[in-house]
């Protein structure tokens, strides 16, 4: 009660919408045209206005918007918004990623024209500024720079950005940082520091879940990184032959972070 899930057909992405006293707090809004018109109708019938937007980090997908959500503050932290607009800097940033989407099975229906507008939060804010039940940023640097899971404290909700996932293996940041590795384990540190609290978790792709899955993928998604650090090959069910079906393409990823942090060493 007081915060709901919106599914896209890509990638189960997940935009998660938190009532507030004014309006809502959108996070993460995806992906393609036809779901944020969906979305924008859903909150239309219940008159719920848009009053604050939030990117958990600067990946493209989610850095999405739709102009029937008005012009609402967009937050991301100071790191995420730092690293919007260095992309943005480049003029070709846009079509680089249209290019990307010709890739996919959603090309031709993803808007960019909103894309990446943040507002950048102070350096070191520990929640999001709107008039709503508290939302606590943790910020962490796995997976992208500025990366904040959010934990809706009152609801006992945990959104966790582009972890905690079932069906993805934990993707590091071999671009942005010195030691990938140690800073997704530290990301996993603090979100276990908070789990206690927690009832509800909502990764950015897969599946919700519960207290217990919430557990259980943090010591997956541990297991994961440590087996990387050795050189061990994962006992991981989200690659490998034991994949879920549709998803096999997880372990190319999987093979592109073996021989990238073999590269560095």
């Amino acid at each position: 009660d007081g915060v709901q899930v919106h599914e896209s057909e890509f990638l189960q992405s997940h935009a998660v919408v938190v009532q507030g006293r004014d309006g809502v707090l959108l996070i993460d809004p995806g992906v393609q045209d036809q779901e944020l018109a969906c979305l924008a109708d859903d909150l239309a019938r219940a008159g719920r206005t848009v009053v604050a937007g939030f990117a958990t980090h600067p990946d493209w997908d989610h850095l999405l918007w739709h102009a029937r959500f008005g012009t609402p503050p967009r937050y991301g932290t100071a790191r995420c918004a730092a690293a919007v607009r260095a992309e943005l800097a480049d003029p070709r940033a846009l079509a680089h990623i249209t290019e990307h989407l010709l890739e996919t099975e959603i090309a031709g229906q993803v808007s960019l024209d909103q894309y990446g507008r943040l507002t950048a939060l102070p350096d070191g804010a520990a929640q999001i500024p709107w008039a709503g039940p508290t939302v606590r940023l943790i910020e962490h640097q796995a997976h992208a720079p500025g990366h904040a899971a959010l934990l809706i404290e009152d609801h006992r909700v945990l959104v966790a950005g582009d972890m905690l996932s079932d069906v993805l293996i934990p993707m590091l940041d071999l671009n942005g940082t010195d030691d990938p590795i140690e800073d997704y384990l530290t990301a996993l540190r603090l979100l276990e520091e908070v789990a206690a609290g927690v009832e509800v978790v909502v990764p950015g792709h897969g599946s919700v879940g519960g207290a217990a899955e919430l557990t259980g993928r943090i010591e997956q998604d541990r297991a994961y990184v440590l087996a990387l650090r050795s050189g061990e090959v994962p006992d991981d069910p989200r690659i490998g032959p034991s994949a879920r079906p549709g998803w096999e393409w997880v372990n190319d990823v999987h093979q592109g972070q073996v021989h990238r942090l073999a590269a560095r060493s």
